[in-house]
């Protein structure tokens, strides 16, 4: 397979102010709620886009690009091609969006993402300083591409051990997949196993219910891989369930169990659990007086109601949110006032399973359906070409296999849970 990167740019020759600023957000989501706020800076991208001049000199470079001269053969990532890719597969796009990222505080190197190509450095830099922003570039090194080679994934367990050499483990691009994510991800698993393999202990899988790194294992080694595998939600047929708000709900006391999280950190998490049921259970148990509460829903752009209810059900409403209620109700504002830890946290965790309960009803109800439905035969039934509300991968895939079962399908690379859900409901017509 292959991959690449983009050209890295000197910042002090970039006119900023022929671009598209584009602000990072400060909320106090991260990348664990263990974590204590970062002490980084946060720094501005920007965007841009290419054009027809730029396109021009990338054509006729085309011929030293070892992606399309014979030079390199192997097949690249197919959601982050290079700028050459993106101009052969969409020649009618009179332009490709360029996004302009600092590399560090204390660096002028730019990251300049969505540029990544093989072209030769003087083609590369040609075309960019057609981009007006870029009229006087100066770059630190160009952006090139890389094959690599892969073990077919079809031989691991889902420890990542290899079904061929016993005691052998394999992790990240080595298996097929694209990213950092995605090797990090396989990487933990694998090095846990290896512990458990030499220390003994069962081994340490997770289900495609439980977590993101779950569904790519899971594709990995049932499915493997016909192109440089990436991680997208909608390859997951849980993806309600794989939520950010209740990642450490899912994971941490299992990582407890295998002594990878510390008693503090698992004393954090009981406690969270706890202060969010009592959220819940307290919405579901107050009444509402109609009288007490109509001026308050009116301001909050929401219907008055007509006669009493549950706090749960005015939680359901879009318009109404723990912390914009909380206020006209002194019960409620009294209990989410004794919550002194990470309280926007507590309270997001609440709110989502108050407010998504229904969807996580449907959610399951769908699984259950595919379940029963895996042996329907499809085969001759469709014209996939004409189906729209497939995804182009999908399309090309379903067309060139041809499968005989819905079963079949679901077990083709690159053909996502969603995608079955539409030959379901096609189906269902």
């Amino acid at each position: 397979m292959k991959t690449g990167t983009p050209v890295r740019i000197d910042g002090r020759s970039v006119h900023y102010d022929l671009m598209e600023t584009q602000d990072g957000e400060n909320d106090f989501h991260r990348f664990s709620f263990m974590s204590e706020p970062r002490k980084l800076k946060q720094l501005q991208c920007w965007t841009c886009f290419t054009n027809e001049e730029v396109h021009e000199i990338l054509r006729k470079g085309l011929p030293d690009s070892p992606l399309f001269n014979g030079q390199i053969q192997s097949i690249g990532p197919r959601y982050c091609p290079s700028i050459e890719t993106k101009i052969v597969t969409f020649p009618d796009k009179p332009q490709h969006q360029l996004f302009l990222e600092p590399e560090g505080e204390t660096t002028q190197e730019l990251y300049l993402n969505g540029f990544s190509s093989s072209l030769p450095m003087d083609i590369q830099l040609a075309a960019l300083k057609k981009v007006p922003a870029f009229k006087d570039l100066v770059v630190y090194r160009p952006g090139y591409a890389i094959e690599y080679d892969y073990f077919d994934p079809t031989q691991l367990k889902h420890t990542l051990e290899s079904k061929i050499i016993k005691n052998l483990f394999l992790a990240g691009q080595v298996n097929g997949t694209t990213g950092y994510e995605e090797a990090g991800g396989q990487g933990i698993i694998a090095g846990i196993n290896a512990h458990i393999n030499c220390h003994g202990g069962e081994p340490f899988t997770l289900g495609r219910d439980e977590a993101y790194i779950g569904v790519l294992i899971d594709d990995l080694v049932t499915k493997g891989v016909d192109e440089p595998y990436r991680m997208f939600t909608s390859r997951a047929e849980y993806r309600i369930l794989l939520r950010q708000d209740d990642a450490d709900m899912r994971l941490t006391e299992r990582a407890y169990k295998l002594g990878l999280v510390k008693q503090d950190r698992y004393e954090h998490l009981c406690s969270k659990r706890e202060t969010v049921s009592r959220i819940i259970d307290f919405a579901k148990t107050f009444s509402i007086k109609a009288a007490l509460i109509n001026d308050a829903l009116e301001s909050l752009g929401t219907a008055r109601l007509t006669h009493g209810c549950k706090l749960i059900d005015l939680l359901n409403r879009p318009q109404i949110t723990i912390e914009n209620i909380a206020g006209h109700i002194p019960a409620f504002k009294a209990l989410l006032d004794q919550i002194t830890d990470r309280k926007e946290e507590v309270i997001e965790a609440a709110e989502v399973l108050i407010k998504y309960q229904g969807y996580i009803d449907r959610e399951r109800m769908i699984a259950d359906k595919i379940h029963r439905l895996e042996a329907i035969r499809i085969k001759g039934k469709f014209d996939y070409n004409s189906l729209n509300s497939l995804s182009t991968e999908a399309r090309q895939k379903l067309m060139k296999i041809d499968p005989e079962t819905l079963a079949q399908a679901s077990r083709i690379p690159g053909i996502s849970p969603s995608d079955i859900n539409v030959l379901l409901v096609l189906l269902g017509r």
